[in-house]
């Protein structure tokens, strides 16, 4: 190992937490809230079991609201709200509040666009079956786009990823927060790049993931 990444072995691991802690609080706001609300959106779309123009059109538009906000001003524009409910707008907790907001506002996108993808004819056939609501959802619907939905949060936890590398702003450290104040401020470039690396690896070991568990549950 080399001896500038030795010097700061524990900021380094200290920071590799703080972006796990950050990212997997992101995912779960994703998967928790974002998978229901994109979920909702489909179902009040136009020509769906629970049409609904009015809550479709608010849903909507707070998602295109949030999903429209460069980060780092949403980040800014969240600091009364964050301060609120954690009672500060510093540190690594306060940071995931923002992210889980553009966490939710992300994935639900994309778990909508991949319910759109699903055959009409696959509702059609749950719905003369007698399924419930609640039967086609899950038996039907996120059977059939499983492999889009996974694909979907694959992506969302590589932006995650990089969004957490702005929450310096706010104290919130991370891999990119420390790449940033040790490594480009104080001019030790080697140690930015050392910094990169591990990221690019990160990155490059989640999407390889993300496609294997896709192509293994890919019913077509």
């Amino acid at each position: 190992m080399p001896d500038i990444l030795l010097q700061y072995e524990a900021e380094i691991w200290r920071s590799i937490g703080e972006t796990f802690i950050m990212v997997g609080v992101s995912i779960a706001a994703a998967v928790l809230v974002g998978l229901p609300v994109g979920t909702l959106l489909f179902l009040c779309r136009k020509g769906q079991i629970y049409e609904n123009r009015l809550v479709f059109s608010v849903l909507n538009l707070l998602v295109n609201i949030i999903r429209s906000f460069p980060f780092l001003l949403l980040v800014v524009f969240l600091i009364p709200f964050t301060r609120m409910i954690i009672g500060t707008a510093i540190g690594t907790t306060a940071a995931t509040v923002p992210l889980s907001i553009i966490a939710i506002a992300h994935y639900s996108r994309l778990v909508e666009q991949s319910l759109v993808d699903v055959p009409k004819g696959v509702m059609e056939a749950a719905i003369a079956m007698g399924a419930s609501v609640r039967q086609v959802i899950f038996k039907f619907l996120y059977v059939e786009a499983r492999s889009g939905l996974v694909l979907g949060l694959t992506t969302s936890i590589i932006s995650f990823i990089s969004y957490s590398t702005i929450m310096g702003v706010v104290g919130g450290g991370g891999i990119g927060d420390f790449a940033i104040r040790y490594g480009y401020q104080q001019f030790k470039t080697d140690l930015m790049m050392y910094m990169i690396i591990i990221m690019v690896i990160l990155v490059q070991f989640i999407q390889f993931t993300g496609t294997t568990v896709s192509r293994m549950i890919d019913k077509r």
